[in-house]
């Protein structure tokens, strides 16, 4: 804590200099202070073959978090700028783990981005260079491939007022992979064949009333880039997984995965990737506005796997680890002067049942996919169980249709959004014999991918977002949200007769965050 106290101390102190080169330093930030109760399971417990009930949930309802975001910018010029941002936390009140309990120290603190951002002298190309957030370009409820920081180099090249090329490397992973983890088959050096590098090329269209943005991104992954403990185990953006290259969910203690017996190893030393996007917005018609995101991934085969048939080790299927798939979504909403009503929908390719050719879900890095509030993440969201009660960021096999009502208000400076949405699957049900138990769809710990849903499972969603503006810096936002389950009980436990029966129930949340931005 005294090293936090020190380096906050210089950082203020640098913001209210000027140095010889006369550089000027700013300083921003975010103040979060979080409130929360749910339950976020889809099913209760579950009893066995014997008679014996287990428990599905054993965590805490109630939590209280906070975090703090702090960034420093070291401006010389237009042309020439730096960027430093420190996390703080996030810290659980009362847990000692994370600095929250008696004494209130801990080691929290986290360079969440350093970057330049700098041109090339006698031209408008602007870089910039180091680890910062970006996402690929997208429209209607976020990118569906990837939002989330990382080290990259990218140029923005402007033609013309109107058109433009924005050029990147990003370099997710590299040195990770150490053998003596017993990480598949270990035949390899440690850090050998283990990076994942990602090339793409976007071109931004901004017309009055109308915009469009085709994007191409190509990747390529070592053989051991997935081989290492955080991949592995999911644990990659703030305990939430970012990876979803994957075909089927990872087969671990409730991760609700494919019950994987063996994965086989591969000769080849790199396996491509492929993304596609085409967003556009339309705003010529105001006060209509329309937005449509469609896109494409594939991951190329990087061996195959042994999974086991209704957990039955007699009999045994090969899988390939191949994934290709696609997703649009669209949001389609009229702005009137009490609020914006509005209808969106989405809909995602989803598995034939055939794990021989691989999955048919669209691939993704960390998506961040904000249709909804409770399954998506569009609206601050902690609760007990995690840090993030988002459940499904990626949309990858279902289909989806809403309606919202968005910024209306009754009093002055609070403002509602109210939305309602039907989730479904697009899976074939001939998947659920592959699964490791009749309850592996609540797979509420596999963020980004959430529930893995039939084509015969449902759910209904219900938000209620709530914001007070209390101050100019200072806003209070309260959320309600419920999801009502209609998933299949039969569906899912007709491969399972040794299994018993499950308690399925629906989710609910409950959370209030405060928030200081300067």
């Amino acid at each position: 804590m005294k090293k936090l106290c020190a380096l906050l101390a210089m950082l203020f102190i640098f913001s209210a200099c000027e140095n010889s080169g006369a550089v000027d330093f700013n300083i921003k930030g975010i103040w979060n202070m979080g409130f929360g109760v749910a339950d976020a399971y889809f099913t209760r417990d579950h009893r066995d073959s014997m008679g014996r009930t287990h428990k599905k949930s054993t965590e805490d309802r109630f939590a209280a978090r906070q975090r703090v975001f702090l960034q420093l910018d070291a401006v010389a010029s237009e042309s020439l700028s730096g960027s430093l941002m420190l996390f703080i936390g996030p810290q659980k009140w009362g847990f000692a783990g994370q600095g929250g309990a008696l004494g209130a120290d801990g080691n929290m603190v986290k360079i969440r981005q350093a970057y330049l951002d700098w041109a090339i002298p006698d031209t408008k190309i602007t870089t910039t260079m180091g680890i910062h957030n970006f996402a690929m370009p997208y429209a209607a409820g976020g990118s569906a491939v990837f939002d989330l920081r990382g080290a990259t180099v990218a140029a923005n090249i402007p033609f013309s007022d109107n058109i433009g090329l924005t050029a990147m490397w990003f370099r997710p992973f590299n040195d990770n992979y150490n053998p003596a983890n017993g990480y598949r088959d270990g035949s390899d050096p440690a850090n050998y064949l283990d990076n994942m590098d990602l090339f793409s090329l976007s071109l931004p269209v901004n017309y009055d009333g109308f915009s469009i943005t085709p994007w191409l991104m190509y990747g390529m992954r070592g053989r051991n880039t997935g081989r290492f403990a955080d991949y592995v185990n999911n644990d990659l953006a703030d305990g939430a997984p970012a990876i979803t290259l994957s075909p089927w969910l990872n087969a671990q203690s409730g991760g609700g995965g494919m019950n994987v017996a063996s994965y086989g190893g591969t000769g080849k030393t790199y396996g491509s990737m492929l993304w596609a996007g085409l967003p556009f917005k339309i705003t010529a018609l105001e006060p209509l506005n329309i937005e449509v995101d469609l896109n494409y991934g594939f991951v190329e085969e990087m061996g195959r796997f042994d999974v086991m048939v209704r957990n039955n080790p007699d009999d045994i299927r090969r899988g390939s680890t191949q994934r290709q798939g696609w997703l649009a979504k669209t949001l389609v909403e009229y702005r009137l002067d009490w609020g914006a009503p509005g209808v969106f929908a989405w809909y995602g390719s989803g598995d034939d049942g055939n794990i021989a050719n691989g999955s048919e879900r669209m691939p993704s890095l960390c998506p961040y996919v904000f249709m909804t509030s409770f399954m998506g993440d569009g609206n601050l969201a902690w609760g007990p169980a995690n840090n993030y009660l988002d459940q499904n960021d990626s949309l990858a096999g279902t289909w989806g249709i809403g309606f919202q009502l968005r910024d209306v208000s009754f009093l002055e400076k609070l403002d509602h959004t109210f939305r309602v949405a039907w989730w479904g699957g697009t899976n074939s049900p001939s998947m659920v014999k592959y699964m490791d138990s009749a309850y592996a769809w609540d797979s509420t710990s596999n963020h980004f991918e959430g529930p893995y849903m039939t084509t015969n499972d449902g759910l209904l969603e219900f938000n209620l977002v709530n914001v007070y503006q209390m101050y100019e810096n200072f806003n209070i936002n309260v959320e309600l949200g419920y999801i009502a389950n209609f998933m299949d009980g039969d569906t899912w436990r007709k491969d399972y007769p040794g299994w018993g029966t499950y308690s399925r129930q629906d989710a609910w949340k409950a959370q209030a965050i405060f928030t200081y931005k300067f």
